[in-house]
């Protein structure tokens, strides 16, 4: 198992558009992968699970993957973590 923190700097947190890109490339990857933030815990590959940590601007995430290709899984989900979108 892996783990890494990012700090989130889209202005308007993780919704739901900025979740669905997240999921997506979430589920390319076999591995397990949760996401940590304000002391809870999400499935990494489940938008609705995603949603439910609030994530705001600023906020620090933590991934944790394990499994087959876990190194690869964190380069593409911390990207997109601290990319900022529309």
């Amino acid at each position: 198992m892996i783990t890494n923190s990012y700090t989130v700097l889209n202005p308007t947190g993780l919704h739901v558009r900025p979740i669905k890109t997240i999921v997506q490339a979430a589920s390319e990857f076999p591995c397990k992968i949760t996401v940590l933030s304000n002391g809870k815990k999400a499935n990494g590959k489940s938008s609705l699970s995603m949603l439910t940590l609030g994530i705001k601007m600023n906020d620090e995430v933590t991934l944790e993957i394990d499994g087959e290709r876990e190194e690869e899984a964190l380069q593409a989900i911390g990207a997109l973590l601290v990319q900022i979108h529309e």
